[in-house]
């Protein structure tokens, strides 16, 4: 059954240099449209949910070819506003061997982190919706990201629609204001029903450490937060052992209060993109929760989507049911 979700987030524009070089030696940059909320609308809606994206973009070439961009990939952007100003940027040195990819921000003053709540048509993004998803990046931009963020959960809590809040922790973009993200954070945190964050987030949530390693650290650190959030039903996380930029292990994990489910370790290498990917782990473990899918279908459902977005180049995973549904950890031969 289709689901109706609603995404919120800023929608960027990335430019990358090509042929994995430095910034420093770019003459070129490659443009692609992206943003963590922006991918997981795209991937949910690549597998046939009503997605709806709500934000702001600019009004000007930048913001068509963005919206133009998020429309193509069957995302419903009606409640995606325009208003004069400049585009949320990032740039991206793609990382190869022994080096990693490093991502710069150029994100201040865009029409989105200076939006007030009163520009975005939160009430009609949300009705009839099944689920809201957001994060911790909006708030990251400042003050003005915080009043944003409350304002869509408080949106969301008024309409009855449950939250997925995805942490995204940006530490370049909580470090360029005079801000406290665990207190910011611990406020969102305590309306959702789903988290998308692993230990060290939820140890910024609480101001703790958990002890001992592995899945049991990630076991103690999930029933700590499922404690102080009684809301919190569900936490979703993975666990990346990084060999080389262009190779990764990763395991997938999913937290509820009755029990958890954690994959086998898989291996992902020849990564074509790094970016994205945890974007596209949220998708799958929301599209088996509106599934009525259990911890195990959710964990694997989001390995699943976030190993084949390591293949695809740019922000976006657009893998349909077939793809997903024929998901094979070692690749498989071709098919015809």
């Amino acid at each position: 059954m289709k689901q109706t979700i609603t995404c919120f987030g800023e929608l960027l524009i990335r430019l990358t240099p090509p042929e994995k070089r430095l910034l420093a030696q770019a003459d070129t940059l490659d443009m692609v449209v992206g943003g963590a909320e922006a991918n997981v609308a795209a991937a949910l809606a690549s597998l046939g949910h009503v997605v709806r994206f709500a934000g702001l973009v600019s009004d000007n070439d930048l913001g068509t070819r963005a919206v133009r961009e998020l429309r193509a990939a069957g995302v419903d952007t009606r409640f995606l506003g325009r208003a004069p100003g400049r585009m949320g940027l990032y740039f991206m040195e793609q990382g190869s061997g022994a080096r990693r990819s490093a991502i710069t921000y150029d994100r201040a003053g865009s029409v989105f982190a200076e939006a007030a709540p009163a520009s975005i048509d939160f009430a009609g993004a949300l009705a009839g919706a099944q689920l809201l998803h957001t994060g911790g990046i909006t708030p990251a931009l400042g003050p003005k990201g915080v009043v944003l963020a409350k304002a869509a959960q408080a949106a969301a809590r008024a309409a009855g629609v449950p939250i997925c809040f995805d942490g995204n922790y940006r530490g370049q973009l909580w470090a360029a204001w005079d801000s406290d993200p665990g207190s910011v954070l611990r406020d969102l945190v305590a309306d959702a029903t789903i988290l998308i964050g692993n230990h060290r987030d939820i140890s910024l949530l609480l101001g703790k450490d958990f002890s001992g390693d592995g899945d049991g650290r990630r076991r103690e650190a999930a029933e700590a937060a499922l404690t102080v959030f009684p809301q919190l039903q569900l936490i979703a996380s993975t666990a990346r052992h990084l060999v080389t930029a262009d190779h990764h292990r990763i395991v997938a994990r999913v937290d509820a209060r009755g029990g958890a489910h954690q994959t086998d370790e898989i291996e992902v290498a020849g990564i074509v993109e790094r970016i994205g990917t945890g974007d596209a782990f949220a998708a799958g473990v929301l599209d088996a929760w509106l599934a009525g899918g259990d911890v195990q279908a959710m964990a694997e459902t989001g390995l699943a989507l976030t190993a084949l977005k390591h293949s695809i180049p740019g922000d976006m995973c657009l893998i349909g049911r077939a793809a997903l549904g024929a998901f094979s950890a070692d690749g498989g031969d071709v098919r015809r």
